[in-house]
């Protein structure tokens, strides 16, 4: 069990790197084990799920080294074999690992995924592309199993609503598939645009990518020659610019895309943050007094549900009352009950997916427990704003999907330690 003890109160200044998208790793990396050669990742978020899949990758006599920031894989040596439970269980993203496998053994058999448990998530439209790829599938005891004995071929597959999961996995099917391949209704975030074109610089075949309609031709083979950069993190960006709004004297965040966070940034702006956007970097000045806001989370390029969580704490600050709706996951209210517990005047319906936060002049430490991602990171943002010490349990969540963390909070002024009995650490 991991602990994280802030002590909370301090003003934060300071500059802060943001690392490299984890929405989009937690996918390249199943994608490599399509490659017939060793591919190499740059701006590797060095984060839990990124070892655990690195875990996954050595049960299959994949290669894989991860050092500051770098990670290579060598898939040429790959065997078919029964994937850990525990580390596909670790993470929701081990899914991918049906497309990539089914793309390169036309078989795949995985434990049911485990990661953040925000309600009703199902796979049903991965089973459904699958098998419209000419894939047949079983589920017994919850484990699943995925065979196209006679190959995949191109097909065209309409996705019954929006998915990134879904749309990741039949991209990474389709794409050694025979033929060619239409998704549409497809997902259109950032992650999806990357995952193509690194796929693509190893000699695939996908258009559209980043628009409703994906096509793909699939190949024979695919060689990485180059290194992949990833993309910047969107949601660890809004994450400290939300933060240094909150509590901020002045810090400079570099390493972001600003057209990948303008429906956060937007109403970060409505609620009176100045911020200042260039380029690759945005400065957020001090900030005194903030302006009630509405937020409906939707997919990209609409505000994300990963981000209404994260802003809470400063909507907290607003003279009056703001109001979230997340359409994405209305049970995404993990956080509520923690922050009543720091004193946060918050309620929430999760039949709805509406969330009230009203005006809070101040919160107070408690013990707090990070039941996913996105809470964790609400929840320290609240421990830091708050007097006294707060304790945040199930922490491990939190270094799931943000790049050093802790060194990265301490470095703006905060005070913030990790008691970890694991054995990988994450700083």
């Amino acid at each position: 069990m991991q602990k994280m003890i802030i002590q909370g109160g301090n003003r934060l200044s300071g500059e802060v790197t943001i690392g490299g998208a984890k929405n989009s790793t937690v996918a390249l990396i199943p994608a490599a084990i399509l490659a017939d050669t060793p591919v190499q990742f740059d701006t590797v978020p060095d984060i839990l799920d990124v070892h655990n899949l690195m875990i996954i990758l050595e049960s299959m006599n994949v290669k894989s080294e991860f050092n500051h920031g770098v990670l290579d894989i060598d898939p040429t040596q790959i065997v078919e074999a029964e994937l850990p439970s525990k580390a596909i269980k670790s993470l929701r993203a081990s899914y991918y690992f049906m497309g990539a496998l089914l793309g390169r053994f036309h078989r795949a058999t995985l434990t049911f995924p485990g990661g953040d448990n925000i309600g009703p998530r199902p796979i049903d439209l991965h089973i459904k592309a699958f098998e419209t790829l000419g894939a047949t599938v079983s589920e017994v005891n919850g484990t699943v199993h995925l065979e196209a004995a006679n190959g995949l071929h191109g097909a065209r597959i309409f996705m019954d609503m929006v998915s990134v999961g879904a749309t990741i996995n039949a991209i990474l099917a389709a794409v050694r598939a025979e033929g060619t391949t239409v998704i549409e209704n497809a997902a259109r975030e950032p992650e999806i645009i990357d995952l193509a074109t690194f796929l693509n610089n190893m000699g695939a075949k996908i258009r559209g990518a980043g628009t409703d309609t994906i096509r793909i031709t699939g190949v024979d083979t695919l060689q990485s020659m180059n290194t992949h950069t990833i993309i910047a993190d969107r949601i660890e960006s809004g994450t400290y610019l939300a933060l240094a709004a909150a509590l901020g004297d002045g810090v400079m965040i570099h390493n972001v895309i600003p057209e990948h966070l303008e429906s956060f940034t937007s109403k970060m702006i409505e609620m009176g943050v100045d911020l200042q956007i260039d380029s690759d970097k945005i400065y957020v000045p001090k900030t005194t007094s903030f302006k009630p806001i509405h937020v409906k989370t939707m997919p990209f390029p609409g505000f994300a549900t990963d981000l209404q969580q994260p802003l809470t704490p400063l909507m907290s600050l607003a003279d009056g009352d703001s109001v979230v709706v997340d359409t994405i996951y209305p049970k995404r209210v993990k956080h509520v009950p923690e922050l009543q517990k720091m004193g946060m005047n918050i309620e929430a319906d999760d039949t709805t997916g509406t969330i009230v936060i009203k005006h809070t002049d101040k919160l107070h430490g408690a013990n707090v427990s990070a039941g996913e991602i996105r809470c964790g990171a609400a929840l320290t943002i609240a421990g830091l704003m708050a007097e006294g010490t707060t304790v945040i349990t199930n922490a491990g969540n939190i270094l799931r999907g943000y790049d050093r963390i802790v060194w990265k909070l301490n470095r703006l002024n905060a005070n913030v330690t990790i008691e970890d009995d694991s054995s990988v650490k994450i700083g």
